[in-house]
This record gives structure tokens, C-alpha cells and sequence, in this order.
């Protein structure tokens, strides 16, 4: 069973703050997260049966009105769901009994288990829930008084999030940003073993001082670059790392891609341009790829488990046409062969442009009334 982080084979223990300590992390979950909950989550009756579907007001359109505003509530939902593999809330209800809203839980604060035949009764939903509040007193919920979504599962239950499958991939990630922070911190980039030219020259207790004088002539960013003079006779063997040894900046471009790999976001949006080409149409190309093979799964999971919280036969989604939308001089041109065929009004095409609708044009004026018929009469012969 997979566990939120832990320690990696790096000897690097890792968490929340430890993997978006890290700036690829930080920025793939920014951006995969942060896009969602740019997007409306709007919901819907009818479209099943041919009608036209409609938009109907519901909890999501504000689920947590007294907490967070609706992008920050899909923002930390979608940022839970990446990192820890699940995301949870209370269902509160007013006194009759309707969904008034959905404050999320961190993951650190809730626990799923599952049902045993000892139970005196099955949970709703076929899951429990172990809640810590915030007087750090903890109850037992199950599907009508929680909402969880989960993430990849391999026993449909429990999600893994990237903080599981990928803790020594980031345990690695880390381990190089610590080691080049020793570096920095100890000004040169060598270490090694110093020793007397002669046996007699160093007494017991004098190696102590021989290392503390070192250590303040050479270590720390303030010596960098400068020259350590020693009142003693000594010898220094180096024990260095060739460049293709500490390859520093290799590690750190591989853990980019490693990042990558886990999120699903192409590298040129981690800002990491040194394999591929960052324009033209291969990135286009990319930024399509995102929405529809990384943006879209994280999307369809939301939107089924949201879905479920909703009266039949109403039904979640989230917009895509604002992410989706080419160019102006393309979308431009779509419209006009839009309204040109018919599939769209002017006003309609205008108004996804955010431009006024044209003014109503005057009605006709009525025809006048014949005048007894005599209009129409043939010439007297």
C-alpha cells in the first residue's frame, strides 16, 4: 500500500514542502491546478435525449461560501488530488437538509478505511472516513456526510499521488539541491585530508586547531575565491569529483524531466527548452496535448464525482472553450463560416467575441390598405 511521501532511497525524507520545495513540482502543479480552476464548473440538466441541455445553478458554482473563493477552492482540490492522490470535504447541510457546502479537508487530515465484516452497519458510499477536526477531535464519517474523490487507484480506494510514486524520483531531486547548497555554503567545491610535511610538526591536540583555522580561512560563501593562508607546514590531498562525476547541472536537468514524466507536463512549460524547439508548431502541438491527455483526465474525474452530488439528471462539466479557443485571426474566420451557415447569429457570434449585440433594426413600416379592392382591378376596356 502506497503512503503519502516518506523516506526516499536517497536518504531524503520526502513531503508537501519538500516537493514543492523543488521548482519544476511547484510549477506543474501550478499549472495543472491553477488552469483547472480557471475554468467554469458549470452543471447541466437534459442534453440526454436529444433536447437542449441547460444550465442550473449548483453547489458548485460556490462551494464553499463562508471559506474560499471558487478558483482557490479548485485550485487546492486539484493541488491535493496531484500531490497526495485524493481530495476530501464535509457535506454541511442546512436545517432541511440540502447541500450548502463542500469545505475541503487536507489529506493529512483524513484517512480512508475499508468496511469489515464486524461493523455494525455499512458505510454509505462503501468507504470510512476518519476525520481530524479542528479541535483535533476525530469522527468516523462515511459517503453521506464526506465527499472523496481519488486519484490512479489500483484497488479502486485508495488514490496515489505523485508524493507516493514518485517520493524517490523527488528524494533525488532533493538530495541535489542539498548538496549544491553544502557547496555554496562551504565556498570551495573540494574536500580532502591534510597532514604535516613532518611527524614532528603536529602534536596531539593539534589537529583540532589545524581543522577549526581551515575551516574559517576556507569554508563559507564569504572565502569563495579567495586565497587561505596556514602558519603551518602541510600537505592537502584533494579528494574532488571530476565534472562528468558531479554533473550538477545534468542531475538537475534530468530532474526536470523526471518531474515531467510524473506530471504530464511537457518540459518547454517547466521552462526546460534545451531538447526541443519552444516555438512553432511542435509546442502548439504540445499545449494540445496537455489539455487533452493531462488537464482532460484530471478533469473527467472531478467531474463524475462531482456529478454524483447532484440530483438526476443533473450532471457536472467544466468549460474548455476559453482554453481551447486558436488565435483571433483563426476564430475569427471560424465564426464568420459559422454564421454563414447558419450555425450561429450575428449577435451570437459577437458575444463570444465580448462584443455588444447589434442594435434591433427597425420594423418595417405596414403596407398600406387597399383601397376597395380598386387597386387590383383590371382596366376598364
Amino acid at each position: 500500500m502506497f503512503s503519502p511521501g516518506g523516506r526516499s532511497l536517497s536518504g531524503v525524507n520526502v513531503g508537501e514542502r519538500e516537493a514543492l520545495g523543488q521548482s519544476a513540482v511547484w510549477r506543474a502543479v501550478n499549472l495543472i491546478a491553477g488552469t483547472l480552476a480557471s475554468l467554469a464548473l458549470k452543471s447541466y440538466t437534459g442534453g440526454s435525449t436529444g433536447e437542449a441541455r441547460k444550465q442550473v445553478p449548483s453547489i458548485f458554482d460556490n462551494p464553499d461560501p463562508d471559506g474560499q473563493t471558487p478558483f482557490e477552492w479548485k485550485e487546492t482540490a486539484f493541488a491535493q488530488l496531484i500531490l497526495h492522490g485524493r481530495c476530501g470535504a464535509l457535506k454541511v447541510r442546512n436545517a432541511a437538509g440540502a447541500l450548502v457546502a463542500l469545505p475541503l479537508v487536507p489529506p493529512s487530515a483524513f484517512r480512508v478505511e475499508l468496511p469489515t465484516a464486524a461493523d455494525s452497519q455499512q458505510p454509505s458510499g462503501g468507504l470510512w472516513f476518519w476525520v481530524t477536526l479542528d479541535n483535533n477531535s476525530q469522527v468516523k464519517l462515511d459517503g453521506d456526510d464526506f465527499w472523496y474523490v481519488p486519484a490512479l487507484s489500483m484497488d479502486g480506494k485508495t488514490g496515489i499521488g505523485i508524493l507516493d510514486a514518485g517520493v524517490n524520483a523527488l528524494g533525488t531531486a532533493v538530495a541535489g539541491d542539498e548538496a549544491a547548497g553544502r557547496s555554496f555554503s562551504q565556498g570551495a567545491f573540494i574536500s580532502g585530508m591534510v597532514t604535516p610535511e613532518y611527524d614532528d610538526d603536529v602534536n596531539d591536540t593539534d589537529p583540532v586547531k589545524i581543522r577549526q583555522d581551515l575551516d574559517r580561512a576556507v569554508l563559507g560563501v564569504e572565502n569563495a575565491g579567495r586565497i587561505a593562508v596556514i602558519a603551518r607546514r602541510l600537505k592537502f590531498t584533494p579528494w574532488t569529483m571530476t565534472a562528468q562525476q558531479a554533473q550538477f547541472i545534468e542531475s538537475r536537468q534530468f530532474s526536470i524531466e523526471e518531474i515531467s514524466r510524473y506530471s504530464g507536463v511537457p518540459p518547454h512549460l517547466l521552462m526546460q527548452t534545451d531538447k526541443q524547439t519552444s516555438w512553432g508548431t511542435g509546442v502548439d502541438e504540445q499545449n494540445r496535448g496537455l489539455s487533452k491527455y493531462v488537464l482532460g483526465h484530471w478533469a473527467s474525474r472531478f467531474e463524475q464525482r462531482a456529478s454524483r452530488l447532484l440530483a438526476n439528471p443533473r450532471w457536472c462539466e467544466f468549460d474548455f472553450a476559453s482554453l481551447e479557443r486558436p488565435n483571433i485571426a483563426v476564430e475569427i474566420d471560424l465564426l464568420v463560416k459559422q454564421v454563414e451557415a447558419g450555425l450561429l447569429t450575428k449577435n451570437e457570434a459577437r458575444a463570444i467575441r465580448n462584443l455588444p449585440p447589434l442594435p434591433e433594426p427597425a420594423p418595417a413600416p405596414a403596407p398600406p390598405a387597399d383601397d376597395e379592392g380598386d387597386d387590383d382591378a383590371p382596366p376598364a376596356e
